[in-house]
């Protein structure tokens, strides 16, 4: 079978495709043949090197969280032959090798069945950078998000801009604005239905409370961080939450501590390994409802052909996209 692997960490050229033996699962695992896979900038992180010492198996490593596929062998407890499935949850791509590949062995808790009206894009678009999962999590669960909050996720382009305006709204928030870095993903954006702030136009904090009426927001969810961060922050309502999620801006953040204190302000950070993998599969049958039901409408940019997988990665990471970049087997 193909599988994508690197060797050593390094930059995009790391990856290549190689020849391997399908995998043999264990027993009680189950054998998936993958239809198609997605980006996550985690992936970019994993390759780099930049986990702790142990966090990724000996290499040759097979990038990939995320993946919709067909069961071939479901072994003791899996689905039955035939069912399409998602991955939902696991290591998968640091501890385990990964989707981007023919096939992958997984356990049975990481699978979820995909609804007969969810295409596999469809399915592979709602998990690939984890934003729609992220968001929901982070607003049932971390902010204490009620219906008629309003929510701030910056990143228009981004799976957590545009996951969590996406949720909040169906979670019944008042108001629920994004960011935009050029005036061409600010348009985009209002074309997709979203309350965008066009940082070419006007700054985060001024954009927030024109559409507030100078409240601000009580929810950020913050995929973005860098420079982001400290105008995320300053343009809370007193009470308000900030939950750092990611970091697609930078690592290193300036704040303002008067937002702390005169805001009395939470902040919180985020991460999969809060919720225990029940928590994970409740949240992504409900999220796999809602697609079914077009509630929500992940956006997909671009798809690659598996063996074009450093190009795939290098356009999540540097190429600006709209929506979210895919695999195809």
């Amino acid at each position: 079978m193909r599988a994508v692997q690197y060797d050593r960490f390094g930059d995009y050229d790391v990856l290549h495709l190689a020849e391997v033996p399908r995998p043999v699962p264990r027993d009680g695992q189950v054998l998936v043949r993958l239809a198609m896979a997605g980006i996550h900038p985690l992936d970019n992180t994993v390759r780099w090197g930049k986990l702790p010492p142990g966090a990724v198996k000996p290499f040759p490593v097979t990038p990939g969280s995320i993946g919709v596929g067909t069961v071939e062998e479901p072994g003791a407890l899996g689905p039955a032959a035939g069912t399409r499935v998602m991955i939902s949850g696991g290591r998968y791509g640091m501890d385990a090798d990964g989707t981007w590949a023919d096939y992958i062995v997984t356990e049975p808790a990481h699978l979820l069945t995909v609804p007969d009206g969810i295409d596999d894009t469809g399915a592979v678009a709602l998990s690939a950078g984890a934003g729609y999962l992220t968001a929901y999590l982070a607003l049932t669960e971390l902010a204490g998000f009620q219906p008629g909050n309003t929510v701030l996720a910056p990143g228009s382009g981004g799976a957590v801009g545009q996951g969590g305006v996406e949720i909040a709204r169906r979670l019944g928030a008042s108001l629920a604005i994004t960011t935009a870095t050029t005036t061409a993903k600010a348009e985009l954006s209002r074309a997709a239905g979203y309350e965008v702030v066009d940082l070419t136009r006007e700054s985060l904090r001024d954009g927030v409370a024109r559409l507030t009426g100078g409240k601000g927001v009580d929810v950020v969810l913050d995929g973005v961080a860098g420079p982001i961060t400290g105008q995320a922050l300053g343009a809370l309502a007193r009470g308000g939450t900030l939950i750092s999620i990611g970091y697609s801006g930078g690592m290193q953040a300036d704040i303002n501590v008067t937002d702390l204190i005169w805001k009395a302000a939470h902040v919180r950070g985020f991460q999969f390994a809060m919720f225990t993998q029940e928590q994970i599969n409740a949240a992504n049958v409900k999220l796999l409802d809602m697609v079914a039901r077009k509630e929500i409408n992940p956006l997909v940019d671009r798809v690659f052909p598996l063996e074009q997988a450093a190009e795939a990665q290098r356009h999540l990471i540097e190429g600006g996209p709209f929506g979210r970049v895919l695999l195809g087997m």
